[in-house]
């Protein structure tokens, strides 16, 4: 199937899944809960697409509606199970996916100067994210992360602090200021989201915006199957492949003050290796492919499911993310 033709099926999966799980809630006559469900497009290997279809690991519904997904369409369903997804990090209280402790990250957890991607950085009273680019708002320079990591919850307003380090990284008010909250796309507890992103406008603009591989000033939509890589305040450089686009219904975590949210049109990354391709503390990292081009901002993951069992994560798409906040990549 093209793209079109992939996102019509797509719809209509939609519409069975939903026909799938009233009939589940009519017979057992409980309330709907989280159906743990979310379709979108699979790259395949000669270029077509067919739909991808990813089930949380631990909900029986949602096992019995992939299994008929899966027996209805055949193998132009791409079916995959996942772990719980988690945003990362939180405030300082325990997080449902905290960052990984300084002593056993891969990435840089300490103090850097000037500011790089790829380091640690979240507002005060947050625990660790990554910064993951440097964009223009207004002609000024500021960074950009998750909203997870430089808000962190509702109480937080734009003039907040914003530390390199992260707190849960040795950083403290005053001496390791890097700037202030500037702007974010706020998440709501029950409203559908597509973004997952804020910036910190910078105290000093002199920056290193050429780490690691140089320049990223060009952004695209991703179209499935791209090589990518990333560098997180957690496990560092890695590299993966996009197994998914155009996901929606991606429930994650965000813990006691917003619960689970969904999310519309977000991008899969599996790793290549081994070794997962995030981890928490990774949150607000660039996602790019090899030629230097941004596709994503990733912000949530699953520490298991895949296929390599290592877990997926998942990316709000740059484009969405930076509209959202009036940015621009700078370089």
């Amino acid at each position: 199937m093209d793209r079109d033709e992939a996102r019509t099926v797509k719809r209509q999966l939609a519409g069975y899944v939903g026909e799938l799980l009233a009939g589940r809630v009519r017979a057992s006559g409980a309330a709907p809960a989280s159906a743990g469900i979310g379709l979108g497009l699979a790259p395949l290997p000669d270029g077509g697409y067919g739909v991808a279809l990813r089930y949380r690991l631990g909900v029986p519904t949602a096992r019995m509606v992939a299994r008929k997904v899966a027996e209805q369409v055949g193998p132009t369903v791409d079916v995959r199970r996942t772990g719980r997804i988690r945003a990362t990090p939180g405030r300082t209280a325990p997080a449902p996916r905290p960052p990984v402790v300084t002593a056993l990250a891969l990435g840089e957890t300490g103090r850097a100067r000037p500011l790089r991607p790829g380091v640690s950085i979240a507002h005060a009273d947050v625990s660790a994210g990554t910064l993951g680019a440097f964009v223009e708002v207004d002609g000024a320079l500021h960074a950009l992360s998750n909203y997870h990591v430089l808000v962190g919850a509702p109480s937080a307003r734009v003039g907040d602090t914003v530390l390199q380090p992260g707190p849960a990284d040795g950083g403290r008010d005053p001496d390791d200021r890097v700037g202030v909250l500037a702007a974010f796309d706020a998440l709501t507890r029950g409203r559908t989201a597509t973004v997952d992103a804020a910036v910190a406008r910078l105290d000093d603009p002199e920056v290193d915006l050429r780490y690691p591989v140089g320049l990223i000033t060009t952004t695209a939509v991703a179209d499935g199957g791209e090589s990518v890589a990333k560098i997180g305040r957690t496990t560092g450089l890695t590299e993966g492949r996009v197994s998914a686009i155009e996901l929606d219904d991606v429930v994650v975590g965000y813990g006691e003050e917003l619960g689970e949210l969904r999310f519309d049109d977000q991008i899969e990354v599996e790793s290549t290796s081994a070794a997962p391709f995030s981890r928490g503390g990774d949150s607000g990292s660039l996602v790019y492919r090899a030629d230097g081009v941004a596709l994503g901002l990733l912000f949530a993951g699953s520490e298991t499911g895949g296929d390599n069992g290592s877990g997926l994560t998942y990316l709000n798409p740059i484009g969405a993310a930076l509209d959202a906040l009036g940015a621009r990549l700078a370089g």
